[in-house]
């Protein structure tokens, strides 16, 4: 409960529970111990001074005679009867106070938590600020309900209610008011807010990757440009599901799955990106799309996918998807038609003298009559874009043909 150093200024040490003193034979006290002797003692104190009351009181001369009330023993003012009955009174609030002081001390280290607690929390210009308006409070209080005191009947309650009152309101301006309070003291002006911006703590941003997203190996790249931030999410399952593909007997997918094995490698090694491997997995749920879903409902977080239907899927459910397909789609240069490039066509297309080339983002490139410039590189003339799901296709003619059209 106490700072080590102000229990040692003050002579306590910690022993277990409670705290102690050491005496100078070496004999330790309990505090506990201690406390509940000063209640005791009050306790018997208040019996005491209920008891002379009664022996005062007319009720006690209408059961005990005259002529005993008035048999003094030590002065005119104490009859034995007043004696005996301090002496019952001192007795029996003792013991009360003795058998309800553990009970008494408990709430009152449970307080005195409460109160360390709550000043522990609070930032140091608070305390020093409520400590001033409280002060401030009483001594108004205390100016004002000495004008009440003579007052027959409620004169003896208003000023307590007063410095009740007042020393809340007190307190509770002087923290509103702590940068101009704390400002006075110091002697410069302090902003306070502006100056010491309380840190805010933000739910980690989780992003769910699937399979086709780690085989693909663009988002390392991407993640290493900065453009997506927080925490990279690989489930154990999908992690299963692309040793099975690695060690698929088919050599294109092995090798799919192997890729993917050293991409994940080199983002938590070489990248050095914030990768973490989910263990969690949903045994009631079969179909990995459908975990994938769950676990990101579960983080609140976003799945990065290249699965069309996949991603159709999670959006259905509230998911929100990155996609890399869509984000390559539109960081692609605008083309517009009547551009003029130049593109190297590498075989013929579905309909009768198309000739496709590519770009070197992958664009495919659909020239009217190109079949026989096949395995050369030419200046086409843009005609027209198509923009799909799967990508953008770009129609063209060869300049030479529109020259002379």
């Amino acid at each position: 409960m106490f700072p080590p150093y102000i229990l040692k200024i003050l002579g306590l040490w910690e022993y277990g529970k409670s705290y102690i003193i050491i005496n100078s034979k070496g004999g330790v006290i309990l505090l506990d111990k201690i406390l509940r002797f000063i209640i005791a003692l009050l306790a018997a104190i208040s019996g005491v001074m209920t008891a002379k009351w009664l022996g005062t009181s007319s009720f006690l001369s209408s059961i005990v005679s005259d002529e005993f009330l008035r048999v003094g023993f030590i002065s005119s003012s104490d009859t034995m009867v007043t004696i005996l009955l301090a002496a019952f009174g001192g007795l029996a609030g003792g013991i009360i106070g003795y058998l309800l002081a553990p009970f008494c001390i408990k709430y009152l280290w449970q307080f005195t938590y409460w109160i360390e607690a709550r000043l522990n929390k609070m930032p140091v210009y608070d305390v020093i600020a409520g400590s001033i308006g409280l002060a401030v409070g009483l001594i108004i209080s205390n100016l004002i309900g000495s004008a009440f005191m003579h007052i027959p009947i409620i004169g003896s309650y208003v000023p307590g209610i007063i410095s009740i009152i007042l020393g809340y309101l007190g307190v509770n301006i002087a923290i509103h008011k702590r940068e101009e309070i704390v400002g006075l003291l110091v002697g410069f002006s302090w902003k306070g807010k502006e100056k010491q911006k309380e840190k805010v703590v933000t739910q980690p941003h989780y992003k769910i990757l699937d399979t086709s997203v780690i085989i693909d190996g663009r988002i390392a790249d991407i993640c290493t440009s900065g453009f997506v931030e927080g925490i990279l999410v690989v489930p154990v399952f999908v992690l299963e599901e692309l040793q099975h593909i690695a060690d698929s007997s088919d050599l294109l997918k092995r090798n799919r799955g192997r890729r993917g094995l050293d991409i994940l490698n080199r983002m938590q090694k070489e990248l050095g990106l914030h990768v973490e491997i989910y263990e969690q997995d949903f045994e009631d749920i079969a179909e990995v799309d459908s975990k994938l879903v769950k676990l990101a409902q579960l983080l609140k977080g976003k799945l990065v996918t290249n699965d069309y239907n996949l991603n159709k899927v999670a959006e259905l459910q509230g998911v929100t998807v990155l996609n890399i397909n869509e984000l390559s789609n539109s960081v692609k240069p605008v083309v517009l038609p009547g551009e003029e490039m130049v593109v190297h066509v590498v075989k013929d297309g579905k309909e009768l003298g198309q000739g496709i080339g590519y770009l070197d983002d992958g664009t495919m490139i659909v020239v009217d009559s190109g079949k026989k410039h096949m395995g050369d590189t030419i200046g086409v003339l843009v005609t027209s874009v198509l923009q799909t799901a799967a990508g953008r296709m770009i129609f063209a003619k060869p300049k030479g043909m529109e020259k002379g059209a």
